[in-house]
């Protein structure tokens, strides 16, 4: 293995491409991808040593268990649908902090950090970092940023994002130096750093010398009048956001610091992702990260991708990949060069009942608003039978809450209100004025209407649908007609938003394995996207501009606990905060869990290597597969 001065001497310009001597996968280890030796060769790339920071972030893959890997090849992928090239910079998990496989927060792009009194952050950057096109990576990108997107009235109209303010007021943004930048609050802010280290991070920095050229502060009218007829576009805002996309890969000369860069513009029915050459992370023998040199995005049918992958189509697959679909897959391992593995889902539950309790129907939006109406119907699943029947008895039989793994999780969290008591239930439903019945025994409201609930989904889950046929007879059980009415995501989420949907069905909280100090804003009312309380969630989100506040005595409280986390200075009170808020979350079931800890088939290709065999897989806080790092994956090219 090279040691730490030999990496150093490398990188100040020895000639390249380098070779090493035999590394234990056999290979010659060259220092860097054979795709960029030759462009090098051609004159078209600066050597590695030019490329690369003077202080890289050396990832040590002995200590996490993987062998150093070769360059090169190209790894494929199914999605179902063009807008899911946005899973490319999750999985990529390039941050500025990032989480360990412990789910620390660490450094990445940053070199380092520091925190005085949980309000001024100081950021360091890595010396000599660049983008994919080459240009520096200094503060200038984050000063740009700052006064000519966050600040600039024209561009956000209605002032910087909620995140970036604390009791409304906004960060004080300074430049210390080239590679030094700050920002401060006059309180502390304790979800930034977690919010950089998210799966859809808080962005602070654009490349500035790319950016400024669709840039009213920059451009002349003529040329941006240009470039927005070319771009199909109404202004130059509009323009800006278009090209500015770091969560939708969607421009191809935008310049990332990611490890794959797209190379493909929509649409298409396949997306090309090829290797970043001033990527920032090489292997402690100085290698280059990332190790594969293209990733291949296919377009597909959602439905089909399973079989598509039982055949090998894919290299690495978890997207429309479901626990149904192991058997088939399994079989599938002896005669097709993959192989599967299980790891847990880090959601809060697979399958969850959301009552909206800002529904346009005022007798179900004062039925769901009590809680005896949230404990019965909860009360009235028999989660047993779920686990037996979908699951194969693999999973917990849980409310939505946190999971064993995390250092916040109680079981009580996990029992409440969710034992299978039928006879509780309808003593609950009696007691709320639901005690008349119709001919069928099927229950009528206080005005007469059968008390019919129409569960509303996005309809892109087989689990769901599988999940609520079940739970369709465990409603008919205590007298709860219930029907199931499927939609597009984005007219179903604008449905929920207008009040028009009784109750959804969706996943449980996206974070199943919180620490004290990760937001417990999915807790409270937060955003407009929460399904239970999208009106509520609005408030705050837009900084109590739209939407209006809860008058329930809980939902106040438990936002009123979300504002001292947000204010808290110690891991102590963090933890106090989340303890009483998951308590209350439990006990006033604002939503209604099934199941957690299931299983998550991850597919990859025999020639795939440095994958665990197991892992936590999830959108929060592990980013699918970005906490693990998929730039140290490589394929075995001569198997």
């Amino acid at each position: 293995m090279i040691t730490r001065r030999r990496l150093l001497a490398l990188m100040a310009g020895t000639a390249l491409p380098l070779r090493l001597p035999a590394s234990s996968n056999g290979s010659d280890a060259p220092l860097e991808s054979e795709l960029l030796a030759r462009r090098v060769a051609a004159g078209k790339l600066p050597p590695l040593a030019q490329r690369l920071p003077r202080n890289p972030r050396v990832i040590d893959l002995g200590a996490m268990g993987r062998e150093p890997g070769r360059h090169g090849g190209t790894l494929r992928m199914l999605i179902g649908r063009q807008k899911d090239i946005r899973y490319m910079p999750i999985n990529g998990y390039s941050r500025l902090i990032g989480y360990n496989l412990d789910l620390e927060m660490v450094p990445d792009i940053l070199e380092s950090w520091t925190v005085e009194e949980g309000r001024r952050f100081t950021f360091h950057l890595r010396d000599g970092h660049k983008w994919s096109d080459g240009s520096d990576f200094t503060a200038e990108d984050f000063s740009y940023y700052w006064h000519d997107v966050i600040l600039n009235r024209e561009y956000l109209r209605g002032g910087p994002p909620v995140r970036l303010k604390v009791n409304g007021e906004v960060a004080r943004f300074e430049v210390l130096d080239r590679l030094t930048v700050r920002y401060t609050w006059d309180l502390p802010m304790p979800q930034f750093l977690p919010d950089l280290a998210a799966p859809i991070p808080l962005t602070l920095a654009l490349p500035s010398s790319y950016m400024r050229q669709f840039h009213a502060g920059y451009q002349t009218p003529e040329k941006l009048a240009q470039l927005m007829k070319q771009y199909r576009v109404d202004d130059w805002v509009g323009l800006h956001r278009k090209m500015s996309r770091q969560n939708r890969p969607e421009n191809p000369d935008l310049p990332t610091l990611e490890p794959w860069r797209p190379r493909t513009q929509p649409p298409a029915e396949q997306f090309v992702f090829e290797r970043n050459p001033y990527f920032h992370r090489v292997d402690e023998a100085g290698r280059q990260l990332p190790y594969v040199d293209r990733m291949v995005l296919n377009v597909s049918t959602a439905d089909i991708i399973a079989a598509k992958t039982a055949t090998g189509e894919s290299d690495l697959q978890a997207a429309a990949v479901d626990l149904p679909d192991y058997t088939l897959i399994k079989e599938a391992e002896q005669r097709f060069p993959i192989k599967v593995s299980l790891w847990k889902r880090t959601r809060g539950s697979s399958v969850v009942l959301f009552p909206n309790l800002n529904c346009k129907d005022r007798v179900w939006r004062e039925l769901f608003q009590d809680v005896r109406m949230r404990r019965a119907l909860s009360l009235a699943i028999n989660r047993r039978e779920i686990n037996q029947v979908i699951y194969y008895g693999l999973a917990n039989e849980s409310a939505n809450t946190v999971l064993p793994e995390s250092p916040l999780y109680k079981p009580e969290y996990a029992r409440a209100w969710s034992s299978y008591e039928p006879l509780h239930a309808n003593r609950l439903l009696d007691e709320l004025g639901l005690d008349k019945r119709h001919d069928n025994g099927m229950r009528l409201l206080p005005d007469g209407r059968l008390a019919n609930i129409t569960i509303e989904s996005a309809g892109e889950s087989t689990l769901e649908t599988d999940v609520l046929e079940l739970i369709r007879d465990h409603f008919r059980d205590v007298g709860i007609p219930l029907f199931v009415r499927t939609s597009q995501r984005d007219i179903f989420r604008s449905r929920v938003k207008g009040g028009e949907v009784q109750m959804s069905v969706f996943q449980g909280l996206d974070n199943g394995l919180p620490s004290p100090d990760m937001s417990p804003q999915e807790l409270a009312p937060s955003s407009d996207d929460q399904l239970q309380w999208p009106i509520w969630g609005l408030y705050r989100m837009s900084g109590h501009s739209q939407g209006k506040p809860s008058d329930l005595f809980h939902v106040q409280l438990l936002s009123t606990l979300l504002d001292e986390w947000m204010l808290s200075t110690t891991q102590e009170d963090r933890r106090r905060i989340w303890d009483r808020m998951l308590a209350i979350h439990a006990d006033q079931v604002f939503s209604i869990g099934t199941i957690n800890g299931t299983l998550q088939p991850v597919v990859s290709s025999a020639r795939l290597h440095n994958l665990p065999e197991k892992g936590l897989f999830g959108f929060q806080p592990t980013s699918y597969f970005g906490a693990y790092m998929p730039d140290t994956f490589w394929l075995d090219e001569d198997a």
